[in-house]
């Protein structure tokens, strides 16, 4: 931590002039000489600080996988647990609104069930909550949250992960709003009847199907925000053009840092994404936010595809854990850190301005690949102190931590309100 501090002590420094995203990358790889930690010049340190405001602000985080992560293993969330969210420290860091991912993996859009799957997640969440009333409520608006929070409640609002479960119905999409889900990520690692993927090899659209149209046009109609993440860029421009609501990209970060990974946003992306009023939430997973790192991630799925394909091998088969175990410990894994999530911050803003980014940890959802200083939903104080050790305000950290998001929900559902009464 004392080499992160250094580095962000480096940024906070240049911020008195202006935001110097570039200087932050520049410092990553290097060490600055031995320097004492940064506190404020009051007499209240910057951790207490970045403490008493992780309470104080509204933290809301765009994609968390915990439903998806208990569906494999059931764990008591309202005790510590060995995944990254649990209840406990979801207070200790001060997370009140985590988007609950709805996750549909790709594989139900060839063997079917996608629909009755994403109900199964939606159950399990509203069984969360109902086991834990005077800790969690679902959130299904934004007057929601800001209710639960006064209430000292932490707000479950839900995020679909792949549009599949819509199926080529346009009535599901309200069958979903009806059970509480207030943002769909249209597609996930592979195209399905809606768009293309950012992953897919080959683009069976060039960006969104005819049934996708209809289907952000019904979004905008319910109140149901547009999620960007996982599209390919041909897809997320279209989806631009057609929206009368802001969009969000609820767990994605620069392309900046990753040249020529498509699943991180390019900067004519960011920039049309702030034009039309939306909020990239940054990524923490250490792939997303350095390019040696995603180039260890991308090498690494190489091999394992290839020797699962060499050797007949099912990707969760004893042999395949095997395989991941020992090529890890050939190669050990390149974290990013909290200077790398400033870094992402920075670039946003001073790209298009401080109201167009927010956080998207993808938290149970990208293993072990978390930054040092924010590996669980505790840690969150740490990154609210790198930003105010960075010279962001309070202002700013009230509106990146949630308010932003908030703003495009409010948006969205104001859209709606105005197309339901003209419709």
């Amino acid at each position: 931590m004392q080499q992160i501090s250094r580095r962000l002590a480096a940024v906070r420094i240049k911020r008195r002039g202006a935001r110097l995203a570039a200087f932050v990358v520049a410092v990553a790889g290097c060490a600055a000489p031995s320097a004492p930690p940064i506190e404020d010049d009051g007499e209240v340190s910057m951790a207490d600080r970045a403490r008493e405001l992780s309470r104080e602000l509204v933290i809301v985080d765009g994609h968390v996988d915990l439903p998806y992560r208990l569906m494999a293993k059931m764990e008591d969330v309202t005790e510590r647990t060995s995944g990254d969210f649990d209840y406990p420290r979801a207070r200790e860091g001060g997370l009140d609104a985590p988007f609950m991912s709805i996750y549909v993996p790709a594989e139900y859009q060839q063997t079917g069930g996608a629909t009755e799957y994403a109900d199964q997640l939606i159950d399990l969440v509203e069984g969360l909550a109902a086991a834990a009333p005077d800790t969690v409520a679902i959130a299904r608006s934004v007057a929601d949250v800001r209710s639960h929070f006064a209430k000292g409640l932490i707000s479950l609002p839900m995020g679909m992960e792949n549009g599949a479960p819509i199926g080529d119905d346009l009535a599901n999409l309200e069958h979903f709003y009806d059970r509480g889900i207030r943002y769909i990520t249209l597609t996930h690692g592979e195209n399905n009847q809606i768009c293309d993927s950012s992953y897919a090899e080959e683009r069976e659209w060039n960006g969104l199907s005819p049934f996708g149209r209809e289907v952000i046009a019904e979004m905008n109609r319910l109140g149901i925000m547009i999620d960007v993440s996982h599209l390919s860029d041909d897809a997320v421009e279209q989806v631009m053009a057609l929206t009368e609501a802001p969009v969000i990209a609820s767990h994605s970060s620069c392309r900046r840092f990753t040249p020529g990974w498509e699943r991180n946003m390019s900067d004519e992306l960011i920039e049309r994404l702030a034009e039309n009023g939306g909020v990239i939430m940054i990524n923490f997973g250490s792939a997303f936010l350095r390019a040696d790192a995603y180039e260890q991630s991308r090498a690494f799925f190489e091999a394992f595809e290839h020797h699962l394909a060499e050797n007949g091998l099912e990707r969760d088969s004893p042999e395949a854990k095997a395989f991941t175990e020992a090529y890890m410990a050939q190669n050990p894994r390149i974290y990013a850190d909290l200077a790398d999530v400033v870094a992402h911050i920075d670039h946003v803003v001073d790209l298009v301005g401080i109201d167009h980014v927010g956080f998207g940890s993808d938290f149970d959802g990208v293993g072990d690949s978390l930054p040092t200083g924010l590996k669980d939903v505790s840690q969150y104080p740490n990154l609210v102190a790198a930003l105010l050790e960075a010279g962001y305000s309070e202002d700013d950290l009230r509106k990146m931590a949630g308010e932003n998001l908030l703003r495009v929900w409010s948006e969205v559902e104001t859209v709606a309100e105005r197309l339901q009464a003209t419709g």
